[in-house]
């Protein structure tokens, strides 16, 4: 903190959002900017160099470098350092990892009806802000929350190009497991292909692989 105010670190390689971000922090009465890159894979080194009472991190960044992997590791070496995760993707799992982190906030960029610099205050005043469920899309006839965790994280490896044989291997599974549940996932939305179902999934970025996740 310096004259009052909480220093931010802004970790985000879309112009736009970073430009807003920034504006308001430079406006504010209660935070300044103390710096922005955007590679969360230089986060952590950034951060060492120029402490920040709290970071905004967006979940994919430049050259598809993590945000949530570069807060796990900020979180392990500095752990009253505040974060919020903000992203515009709705990928399910992203909530989920974040709380298991021990990240302080998450903001959806597009869609949550609170403003940005009042999450700031509320969790620099020692609250958790997260929205009270993950951003839903529709997947033809069905609206993502329909889909079980199973049938998301087998849609995740889908959008992958992992055939339903790799599926069936990586989870320990049967090969008859997986189809059933493609086939209930084509029967909730409408589809009339595997590739559809992939394809729109990646689009909507309902379900995202990470690279840690490919070879796991």
């Amino acid at each position: 903190m310096k004259d009052g105010k909480y220093s931010v670190m802004i970790v985000e390689d879309q112009q736009m959002p970073k430009a807003l971000f920034s504006h308001f922090i430079e406006t504010s009465d209660k935070f300044y900017l103390q710096a922005a890159i955007e590679n969360a894979s230089m986060a952590e080194i950034m951060f060492a160099r120029s402490p920040a009472d709290l970071i905004l991190m967006d979940v994919v960044t430049e050259n598809g470098e993590s945000g949530l992997t570069a807060a796990a590791k900020i979180k392990a070496k500095y752990p009253k350092t505040k974060i919020i995760i903000v992203t515009s993707m709705p990928e399910c799992s992203y909530i989920k990892r974040a709380k298991e982190i021990g990240v302080e906030g998450f903001w959806y960029k597009e869609v949550c009806g609170e403003h940005i610099l009042s999450v700031m205050e509320r969790v620099m005043g020692g609250e958790t802000v997260y929205p009270e469920r993950s951003q839903s899309v529709r997947m033809g006839l069905a609206d993502s929350t329909e889909f079980t965790e199973r049938e998301l994280e087998i849609l995740r490896l889908m959008t992958g190009g992992f055939s339903n044989v790799e599926i069936a291997e990586k989870l320990g599974v049967s090969m008859g497991v997986i189809k059933n549940h493609v086939a209930d996932m084509l029967a909730k939305t409408g589809f009339r292909s595997r590739t559809q179902l992939a394809v729109r999934a990646r689009e909507s970025g309902l379900v995202i692989l990470d690279r840690s996740e490919e070879d796991f």
